[in-house]
């Protein structure tokens, strides 16, 4: 191979080698914004769609968090029946739970704001009756006999929990969530904000390593070329 065309070759090498790192370069970039998160939390994709799920001005609401006011509730097993969607919904007074008739079942139930509530005795269990925990609306007379005795409809959202006086000391206990701004269990990770350091998903680490890789190796041929391969001199400069 003449001199001239070892020049050619070089140059030819070197275009070739700046262009596929300014492309892998590029790649990696495109890529990595592609998957890395926000501050919300939910991923930027390229259709621009969000992440469902999400409390705001009336979205779904993650699971409601009781503070711990049914946990020892012999028929609460951490779910809550879905109501929402009705007008009404009944709550049975004395079924069997905690050791005899003395539950409320269900023991949690979901209603839209603006539903009502009825609370069906079964006639079990001797003396009922609803009174909120701390401030509330549920006020009701004790009853023995069976039927609907009282009713309650919320039209403000949140959670309601309330008990049987006769019988709260066995756990006699139940929970109204309403509507959708509610408090909600919080998911570990923090979900649904904060302003903490962001991850990045694994597959844009990965590529972020195989682009460096690539840039590296090319800049390294590059270097040996030039330092070893000669000069540049093109074909008439002698």
């Amino acid at each position: 191979m003449t001199d001239g065309s070892r020049d050619v070759s070089r140059r030819a090498f070197m275009r070739t080698a700046t262009g596929a790192t300014a492309v892998a370069a590029a790649s990696g970039v495109a890529t990595a914004q592609e998957g890395t998160p926000t501050a919300s939390g939910t991923a930027t994709a390229t259709d621009n769609s969000t992440e469902a799920g999400t409390e705001s001005g009336g979205g779904e609401a993650g699971p409601p968090d009781f503070g711990g006011y049914l946990d020892g509730v012999g028929n609460f097993d951490g779910s809550v029946t879905d109501a929402r969607g009705q007008d009404t919904a009944t709550v049975e007074v004395g079924v069997e739970a905690n050791g005899g008739a003395f539950g409320f079942g269900p023991a949690a139930i979901h209603v839209d704001n603006g539903a009502t509530v009825q609370w069906e005795w079964t006639g079990e269990g001797g003396n009922h009756n609803v009174i909120s925990n701390d401030d509330g609306p549920l006020d009701s007379d004790t009853y023995t006999e069976s039927g609907v005795n009282y009713e309650q409809t919320f039209e403000e959202d949140g959670i309601y929990n309330y008990y049987c006086g006769p019988h709260q000391g066995q756990g006699m206990k139940g929970s109204i969530v309403v509507g959708t701004d509610y408090p909600t269990q919080s998911s570990g990770g923090g979900a649904g904000g904060g302003t903490g350091p962001l991850g990045v998903p694994g597959s844009a680490k990965m590529l972020g390593v195989a682009t460096s890789v690539v840039m590296v190796a090319t800049l390294g041929m590059a270097y040996v070329f030039m330092r070893y391969g000669g000069d540049y001199e093109t074909p008439g400069d002698e």
